[in-house]
C-alpha cells in the first residue's frame, strides 16, 4: 500500500465489510474524489467489490479473494500486536 489514504480506506473496509462511499469519506476524512480514486484502485486490485443501486455505489470486501484473506489475517496480527504493546506516553 503505497498511500496513507488508501490503508486509511483499506482499514476502514477490512473493519466494517460494506460501506457506501458517503460513509467511506466520512470516517477517512478524505475528499470525495481521492476515496474514489482510492476504492477504484482496490477494486481494480481484487479486494473491493462494488454494487450500485441506482446512483448508490455499495463497496463491499471480497472475501473469495486469497490476498484479501492474507490482509486480513495481517490487520489481524497488527492490531493483537497493537493491544498487547500499547504506545508508551511521554510522561
Amino acid at each position: 500500500m503505497s498511500s496513507y489514504g488508501r490503508t486509511k480506506v483499506l482499514t476502514i473496509m477490512l473493519e466494517t465489510g460494506e460501506l457506501n462511499i458517503s460513509e467511506i469519506m466520512r470516517r477517512s476524512g478524505l475528499s470525495h474524489s481521492a476515496t474514489q480514486r482510492h476504492l477504484e484502485y482496490l477494486k481494480g486490485s481484487g479486494i473491493l467489490t462494488e454494487k450500485r443501486f441506482n446512483r448508490i455505489r455499495i463497496f463491499r470486501v471480497d472475501n473469495g479473494s486469497p490476498l484479501v484473506g492474507v490482509l486480513t489475517r495481517f490487520y489481524s496480527d497488527w492490531k493483537e500486536t497493537e493491544e498487547a504493546f500499547p504506545a508508551q506516553s511521554n510522561n
